[in-house]
């Protein structure tokens, strides 16, 4: 289990310098990372007035179950 963390530990350093992504691309990246480190979405769903928390939410919650 330690080789597999420490490949998720360097997938990250390799993605954080990373620039001219889209938003897609960023967003989808972002939940990716939630789904591995904290499971399927939790919480309430940010309201409509949080455009930027939604989106994220919305993405977060698309890979629910993946493991």
């Amino acid at each position: 289990m330690a080789d597999l963390e420490q490949r998720f530990a360097d997938a990250q350093a390799r993605v954080k310098p990373v620039t001219g992504l889209g938003n897609d691309t960023m967003l989808e990246l972002y939940a990716l990372y939630k789904q591995a480190t904290a499971g399927d979405a939790s919480g309430s769903r940010p309201g409509m007035l949080d455009l930027r928390g939604r989106a994220k939410f919305d993405a977060w919650a698309r890979h629910k179950g993946t493991t």
